[in-house]
């Protein structure tokens, strides 16, 4: 039996699209018949999973937020979020170094108003996303597990993590955004802790994916499969090459790992 894992964006789902291919949902169907175990691993959170993807494929579970939260069978085995206080301080720091953030939460992502953004970049991004604006910081201390920033002026990133070197894990997602989880949870971590609670050896994990966020749990897997649209340094590390997300990338992916 193997345990799957696979990302969302550019693997299980193309740029700008939330549906699946057909050959996608088939693959997982079939995999799941055979006994294996089929998760979804995603830097995204409940709150732009829950409302689309399960009615489309049945998975066993999802593994959400660079690993913040874990849900399995329908049950929340975790869920890390960020303190009132720790919360207050990392909004009153983003402000105090002018960097314009998305604070992602499990039901409900939130950003200030949009006229108070930094960057006109970032505030055209927000305005074709889903949030609600706060008019007040005590509406989301405590309700949310991830970050998205956006900053052009790369030192005043560096005073932000500097400042919070020891509570906070950064992931460069290029052009400007990172994105910012607590520390020590990641994509990888959780498919570890998922595995070690189901008692499954890693040498019977796979992952599967293709930008920088999967780069840790492609490291941690048993066995690695890069799509053949993924970044450089995912399709240098993996055990595994398949076609791109939209040429049947996931069926195939299975196909070669015998699974179907």
């Amino acid at each position: 039996m193997k345990m799957i894992f696979f990302d969302i964006d550019g693997t299980l789902i193309g740029e700008g699209s939330q549906t699946l291919a057909e050959s996608t949902k088939k693959a997982i169907d079939r995999a799941r018949e055979n006994g294996h175990i089929c998760m979804v691993n995603t830097g995204r959170t409940w709150r732009l999973v829950g409302g689309w993807l399960p009615a489309q494929a049945e998975f066993d579970g999802y593994l959400l937020g660079c690993g913040t939260m874990a849900r399995y069978h329908g049950k929340i085995l975790w869920h890390r979020s960020f303190s009132e206080e720790q919360s207050r301080r990392i909004i009153e720091a983003l402000d105090r170094y002018g960097i314009d953030f998305l604070l992602e939460g499990s039901e409900e992502n939130y950003i200030k108003k949009l006229a108070e953004f930094r960057s006109e970049f970032f505030r055209r991004e927000m305005e074709v996303r889903r949030y609600r604006e706060y008019r007040d910081r005590e509406e989301v201390y405590g309700r949310f597990e991830k970050l998205l920033l956006y900053v052009e002026e790369q030192e005043r990133l560096e005073s932000f993590r500097q400042e919070f070197a020891r509570e906070l894990d950064f992931i460069d997602r290029d052009a400007g955004f990172w994105e910012v989880i607590p520390m020590g949870c990641s994509k990888g971590c959780a498919m570890e802790r998922l595995a070690d609670m189901l008692r499954i050896p890693m040498a019977d994990t796979v992952a599967i994916g293709d930008s920088n966020n999967d780069l840790e749990m492609l490291r941690c897997a048993g066995t690695s499969i890069a799509m053949g649209n993924a970044i450089a340094p995912v399709l240098d590390m993996a055990d595994h090459v398949t076609t791109d997300v939209t040429q049947d990338g996931i069926r195939n992916a299975l196909d070669w790992l015998g699974v179907l």
